[in-house]
């Protein structure tokens, strides 16, 4: 016991002589808005997109094991990779200093590169390699055009809301839009054309079939082809079930 109380008299005395401790806030959801402004306030939930982005890429990992997602989402790690390496070769200071950022460089918008890589990728994707979505040609169109337009719309305005919240200038999200339009066109060259023709054979593999990996290349439209076959499937254990009964 009297061991036991030195030992507190040891750890409390150590915590009192020691010198105040910096505590810094983990800002990588923090964003800052003007006080009362509804505007900052929408920009602010904008700029928040990659990172919804980034939940659904684990999501549909996770639930599909598609080998295209998993490269679409290698191509976005890198595509970070890239705007760190520039960040800290550049060493640009934000316009607006802030208490809580951490990451001082502005040059470029990572933000920017993000959702233009993202962007342009989905582009390449509905024009080169979705085909088929439905068989209704006015309903695959629409679907491409709410598709597109949804994506370059987030996009612009995340743009915005780095430049309105002062976060960057406009010279750095413009580079950095740029960075992530031509990283996502050398990357979706890379995926179409060399990565590719590798899935078959990498499916193949032992540890590709303990991780249930797949590869839907060939398929036009998955959507559609998983629809049908579930449907197809759902019927026939359905009249399996009733024959079962019925003896």
């Amino acid at each position: 016991m009297a061991t036991l109380g030195e030992n507190e008299n040891y750890f409390s005395n150590n915590i009192g002589d020691s010198e105040p401790v910096d505590w810094v806030p983990l800002s990588l959801t923090l964003v800052e808005y003007p006080k009362g402004d509804i505007i900052g306030k929408f920009l602010a939930l904008i700029s928040l997109a990659p990172f919804g982005i980034g939940a659904c890429f684990l999501g549909l990992i996770l639930f599909r094991r598609d080998l295209h997602t998993i490269t679409f989402f290698l191509g976005t790690l890198f595509n970070e990779a890239v705007n760190y390496f520039l960040k800290h070769t550049i060493c640009e200071e934000r316009p607006m200093a802030r208490n809580a950022l951490y990451t001082e460089y502005g040059m470029p918008s990572s933000h920017a590169q993000f959702v233009w890589f993202f962007t342009t990728y989905v582009v390449y994707f509905v024009f080169i390699r979705l085909h088929h979505m439905n068989n209704n040609n006015i309903i695959e169109t629409m679907s491409k055009i709410l598709i597109l337009s949804s994506s370059v719309t987030i996009s612009l305005l995340v743009c915005i809301s780095r430049i309105y919240l002062q976060y960057h200038s406009f010279s750095q999200v413009i580079v950095g839009s740029l960075v992530g339009i031509l990283f996502a066109t050398l990357w979706f060259a890379l995926t179409h054309l060399i990565f590719t023709p590798l899935f078959p054979q990498i499916v193949s593999w032992r540890i590709s079939e303990i991780l249930l990996l797949r590869d839907t290349t060939l398929i036009p439209n998955v959507l559609w082809f998983e629809y049908t076959n579930t449907r197809q499937e759902v019927r026939a254990r359905s009249r399996k079930l009733v024959s079962m009964k019925s003896q």
